[in-house]
């Protein structure tokens, strides 16, 4: 009976957390298409603080580990500051 419940309960997080952790997974990866595209554009701007802003929620509601946010946030920022040096020199 316990592992039936635990199995329901575990199901019902898992379809709560699933469009919050798939929200930031695309947005993360329309970030990293906007910054190959024109890493100057005000788009890949946008696209990256879309993204900051959903690996956020998803860390606040503890859908993904706090740490694991900050350290795709950072790696994000510096892929876009990457290019848009790349692309100035």
């Amino acid at each position: 009976m316990p592992a039936a419940k635990a199995r329901r309960v575990g199901e019902r997080k898992a379809a709560r957390n699933r469009p919050i952790r798939t929200l930031a997974r695309n947005r993360v990866v329309a970030a990293r298409e906007a910054i190959a595209a024109n890493p100057a554009s005000d788009e890949a701007e946008q696209a990256v603080t879309a993204a900051k802003s959903a690996l956020a929620v998803a860390a606040r509601k503890g859908i993904v580990h706090k740490k694991n946010a900050a350290r795709r946030t950072s790696r994000l920022a510096r892929a876009l500051n990457r290019a848009r040096a790349s692309q100035d020199a």
